[in-house]
């Protein structure tokens, strides 16, 4: 027996636990459609409200029934109750009798009122309806089970006895054998004893009757709030279907359809958005052609400015190395002049070449030359470059990378220019303090077991893997941190910007163009990755580089924090904090 109620047991808990299942599938299904669905919102919610306010009229429209007919049948039961009276104060006067003869008396009366009340069908009577006649001799004083009676006197209530015995008519609803009376009593006046009569009314009829009532209140209700919701959903269908060709025609707008319009349909209010939909679309086409034009041109004239430089430039620079090669020659203040020029030319060329990688980079016509290969030697390469700048600058450049080779997809020329110019631009404000270079990896990682880390997600590539089997390839990070005078609050935005400086006023020792660091940031969208900076004054700055293993992949967390593990507590007082680290693949600062 114990096993079985066992086995029960477990056959009702499975079986809850599907049914709670299929109550949250059911309640997430809901949800969805209440988010995403304005006619469903709106058919539910007229819905509801008028659910309540038919229910509320229901209610009441019974009430009043079931008052009326209740106010009636004891109006028609009263009025029957003194015809009744009459009929038994002529029977019974003068002398009732005693036990046996009062109680022959009695049954006469009870027939005698029944006859009379068949024959004399009057509109009172009629009202009230078959009643059930009881006459009783019955005294306050003496015990009940003395009472004298005629007609089913065991189905009149001792509360209405009580008052009846005590000369007051009365009445009262009453259930007894399953039926519900109206019972209604009056005492006799013309016997030398105290006599009752009671009328017992069948409630059948108007319970039939109310019953009827809420049957159809019922029905009529679902059925109004049926074509309550019918109606409603037609009407919000045609204010909804033309807001969603409006939509979607913006979102086709969004994703490059610029020829897109909606028809215009009569001269309705949503006929009139259509229409100035249709004007802002066609002014917005007109202006991002102008802008495409416009930026095809400037990208042109920079592509074309830097290209016929380089003939005049050329010749200028020959001119200066014949120049710079007999300076010795030359008096002390022309053989500086020979070596500024030389300098300046020097980054005049630099200066040109970025202008072209950048004008390409604009054009979208650079392609990465990427393979799969170790990381560390890139950062090893990048490191000895600025490394003879570092020691005149006094600031040594530290090298942290991990035993273990870390290999990923990358062109190794892009890298190796990023982190030539962070490095670079860290030795020139690092303000003769060291300036160190940490490489970090992720391992790969599956989708079931991916956890949020610090730093960098992937949305797009998370979703992208759900339910699937593929693995997420993980990713690199370098981060190049310095001690120098940092960056101000909202500055970290504005590295990146083209040409923009720090402080334009004060001297730099490396003479950038002003575009390395836009052009970093291109290389690493190109690779699927970010480069995000922070800083704070006077505690120095730091880059992170993150990339994906895999060349367009997906990673969910970042090998190395920003900011740094050194900064100090982003919560202080002085609200130093100036980072972005929930950066997505491709997405700017």
């Amino acid at each position: 027996m114990r096993d079985r109620l066992t086995g029960l047991g477990g056959l009702l808990l499975g079986l809850a636990r599907r049914v709670a299942a299929f109550g949250r599938r059911k309640s997430t299904a809901f949800n969805e459609l209440w988010r995403h669905s304005l006619q469903f919102r709106v058919t539910v919610s007229t819905l509801a409200m008028s659910a309540a306010v038919v229910f509320v009229l229901g209610m009441v429209l019974q009430n009043q029934i079931t008052d009326r007919l209740m106010t009636t049948k004891e109006d028609a039961a009263t009025a029957q109750l003194d015809a009744v009276v009459r009929t038994v104060e002529s029977e019974l006067v003068g002398d009732a009798g005693q036990d046996d003869a009062l109680r022959e008396r009695l049954t006469n009366a009870v027939n005698r009122i029944t006859t009379s009340s068949v024959a004399a069908q009057d509109a009172s009577s009629s009202a009230a309806g078959t009643f059930e006649p009881v006459l009783a001799a019955g005294d306050p004083e003496r015990p009940a089970s003395r009472t004298i009676s005629a007609g089913p006197y065991d189905k009149v209530s001792g509360r209405l006895r009580g008052f009846v015995e005590n000369n007051t008519p009365a009445k009262e609803f009453h259930t007894a054998g399953g039926t519900t009376y109206l019972a209604i009593g009056a005492p006799i006046t013309t016997t030398t004893r105290p006599l009752q009569v009671y009328l017992l009314f069948p409630l059948t009829s108007e319970q039939n009757t109310v019953a009827t009532v809420q049957n159809t209140l019922v029905v009529g209700s679902f059925a109004l709030l049926a074509l309550l919701a019918g109606i409603t959903n037609i009407v919000v269908r045609q204010v909804v279907q033309p807001v969603r060709r409006a939509a979607g025609a913006a979102e086709q707008f969004a994703h490059g359809e610029l020829d897109r319009r909606l028809e215009v349909i009569g001269e309705d209010d949503l006929s009139k958005l259509a229409v100035a939909y249709n004007e802002m679309a066609a002014s917005i086409q007109r202006q991002i052609r102008q802008l495409e034009e416009f930026g095809e041109l400037q990208r042109r004239f920079t592509s074309d400015v830097s290209h016929e430089l380089r003939t005049p430039l050329t010749t200028v620079r020959m001119a200066a190395d014949v120049l710079h090669a007999s300076r010795e020659q030359f008096p002390a203040g022309l053989a500086r002049s020979t070596e500024l020029l030389t300098d300046e030319l020097d980054r005049f060329e630099q200066l040109l070449a970025d202008l072209l990688e950048i004008s390409r980079l604009d054009a979208g016509v650079e392609e990465l030359s990427s393979e799969v290969t170790d990381v560390r030697p890139i950062a090893q390469r990048a490191a000895e470059q600025v490394s003879g700048l570092a020691e005149s600058m006094g600031s040594p450049i530290e090298v942290d990378l991990p035993d273990e080779p870390v290999e990923a997809e990358v062109d190794a020329r892009r890298i190796e220019r990023i982190l030539r110019n962070l490095l670079a631009n860290a030795v020139d404000h690092g303000e003769g303090r060291p300036v160190r270079l940490r490489l970090a990896a992720t391992e790969p990682e599956t989708p079931a077991t991916a956890e949020p880390g610090d730093g960098t997600t992937d949305e797009a590539g998370a979703e992208g893997g759900s339910g699937s089997t593929a693995e997420w390839p993980g990713a690199v990070a370098i981060t190049i941190r310095d001690q120098g005078i940092g960056l101000r609050p909202g500055e970290s935005e504005l590295v990146f910007n083209r040409f923009w400086r720090a402080d334009p006023s004060r001297n730099r020792r490396t003479g950038g163009t002003g575009l390395g660091l836009a052009i970093s940031q291109e290389d690493a969208r190109l690779h699927g990755g970010t480069l995000d900076a922070w800083g704070e004054p006077d505690r120095g700055s730091c880059f992170r580089l993150t990339l994906p293993r895999r060349v367009g992949g997906a990673y969910t967390a970042n090998p190395l924090p920003l900011p740094p593990e050194d900064a100090r507590p982003a919560a202080g007082a002085d609200g130093a904090r100036d980072v972005r680290t929930d950066l997505q693949p491709g997405e700017t600062v």
